[in-house]
C-alpha cells in the first residue's frame, strides 16, 4: 500500500473510532512533506460538547503552533470528508498546504438528503471557494462508499 492510501485508510479508521464513540464519522491526519505523520484526530463533538471540535480545526491549530510557515505550506491534511467552511477557513488562516479528502461535501449532502437528515446549519461550500488557490484532491472512488456506510450507520443510530 502506498503512503497516500495508508493515510486515507487511517482517516477512515479515525472516522470509525469517532462513530464508535457516538460522534459523526470524521477523521484527519496531518502529514509532513517527507511523509511523516505529524498529528491526527477525529471528531470529538459528543465528548467535548463543542460543535467546533472537528479534527481539521485541531490539526490547523497544531500546525500553527508547531510548524514554521514553510513547513505548514508543504504539509498535507488527509481527511475522511471535505472540510466544512469553518475548517477550510482554519486551514487557510494557518497556511497549511494541500488537502486530500475521501468524500466531498456535495456527496455528504446527497447522502444525508437520501437519509432524510435535515441540512446542517452551515451551507456546504467547496474548500477552493473558501481558500482560493489551495491544492485539493478528492473524492476517492471506492473509499467514498466506505464513508457513505459510516454516515449511514451514524444517522441510523447503529
Amino acid at each position: 500500500m502506498d503512503l497516500i492510501a495508508e493515510h486515507l485508510e487511517r482517516c477512515i479508521a479515525l472516522a470509525t473510532e469517532a462513530l464508535d464513540a457516538g460522534d459523526e464519522p470524521f477523521g484527519s491526519v496531518l502529514v509532513a512533506a517527507d511523509g511523516r505523520v505529524l498529528a491526527e484526530d477525529r471528531n470529538r463533538i459528543i465528548a467535548t460538547g463543542d460543535p467546533t471540535a472537528h479534527p481539521e480545526i485541531t490539526l490547523a491549530r497544531w500546525a500553527a503552533t508547531h510548524l514554521s510557515p514553510a513547513e505548514r505550506a508543504a504539509a498535507t491534511v488527509y481527511t475522511s470528508g471535505e472540510h466544512c467552511p469553518m475548517c477550510s477557513a482554519a486551514h487557510g488562516w494557518a497556511g497549511v498546504g494541500r488537502i486530500m479528502y475521501v468524500h466531498s461535501s456535495a456527496q455528504l449532502s446527497e447522502w444525508l438528503a437520501e437519509l432524510s437528515v435535515p441540512p446542517a446549519p452551515v451551507r456546504p461550500i467547496p474548500v477552493q471557494d473558501v481558500v482560493p488557490g489551495i491544492s485539493v484532491d478528492g473524492p476517492v472512488p471506492g473509499l467514498d462508499e466506505r464513508m457513505r456506510e459510516l454516515h449511514r450507520r451514524y444517522h441510523a443510530g447503529s
